[in-house]
């Protein structure tokens, strides 16, 4: 199947500094593709190639099988980008704002009045149609720059931390709308706030120094450090020293009176046999948890390898 996006060996240059160097990757399917990194790691970078912003040093962009150098106008047909910072006219009508941007997107005049209604009732905008943009909230405001971004139905949709500034009801919101969206065509999510990524995101790909540091599913990457300590919940729990006995536990803490904490090396073998060793000893045994690694601890890690 061919991918909706393909990047092959994207280099950068700005002046004498690389901004990103050999990115490799490919989406092949709908669904919700998490951009992270950190300042200056080169993900704006990569965004505004891909969007057709920005031409780039080296390497190629392949948006539904078209190159954007040797085509950009039929690629740019397969591409929504909605910027950190809305391109909004705001002494437009959300009517006339969507008209511009389906004219700029080069869409026939029979199909445009159909596509702009589609895109305000996805978007939940259709009751502001004749209200100028500067009188929407910035809820509402977010949701006209996403609209504009899928109002020519592309393939795939960019979206540069979409929920900036909003509310955490509108946040929900547009969460909500993004979801929608993703459900027939591929979305970017790039977000500095990475629970948000982790409640949307299918897969990741993370840039750190303009490289590629990793890209693989969420579940992959809530999973990049093995869990290292289990949360115990016990009705009767022995000493310390006694839990220390346990083979492969080499630090025990109290949390509570009942709640314990059991830092062991070695894999996740270990479940099974505190747990056997509970119910033998009649400790009372609660619960049993894994104690996963913070998002941001993983993150962290990615970011400065060295500092591990």
């Amino acid at each position: 199947m061919r991918p909706i996006l393909k990047i092959e060996g994207l280099s950068h240059r700005y002046a004498t500094a690389w901004a990103i160097r050999d990115i490799d990757f490919e989406i092949h399917d709908r669904g919700i593709t998490g951009l992270l990194g950190s300042n200056g790691a080169g993900k704006s970078t990569t965004m505004n190639i891909i969007c057709g912003s920005l031409n780039q040093t080296k390497g190629n962009v392949l948006i539904n099988g078209i190159d954007t150098r040797k085509d950009p106008i039929a690629a740019k047909r397969e591409i929504g980008f909605l910027p950190q910072n809305p391109p909004l006219y705001v002494d437009l009508t959300v009517d006339e704002y969507l008209s511009y941007c389906a004219d700029l997107r080069l869409m026939p005049k029979d199909i445009k009045s159909k596509a702009i209604k589609e895109a305000k009732e996805r978007c939940g905008i259709d009751h502001f149609s004749h209200r100028l943009i500067k009188n929407l909230s910035g809820g509402y405001k977010q949701r006209v720059g996403i609209a504009q971004a899928i109002v020519h139905k592309p393939k795939l949709v960019v979206l540069d931390e979409p929920t900036n500034g909003l509310d955490p009801n509108q946040i929900i919101e547009v969460r909500s709308l993004i979801k929608d969206i993703a459900l027939d065509r591929a979305v970017i999510f790039s977000s500095h706030i990475l629970s948000e990524v982790q409640l949307l995101c299918r897969d990741i790909k993370m840039i750190e120094n303009g490289q590629i540091v990793f890209s693989d599913t969420m579940d992959a990457f809530n999973n990049y450090i093995e869990p290292h300590s289990l949360l115990l919940q016990l009705e009767n729990p022995p000493a310390e020293s006694v839990l220390l006995e346990i083979p492969g536990v080499n630090k025990v803490e109290f949390l509570t009176s009942r709640q314990v904490r059991l830092y062991f090396s070695g894999d996740q073998l270990i479940i099974e046999q505190v747990a056997a060793i509970c119910i033998e000893k009649g400790w009372g045994l609660r619960g049993l948890n894994l104690d996963k690694t913070a998002l941001d601890e993983i993150f962290k890690l990615l970011s400065n390898p060295k500092s591990a």
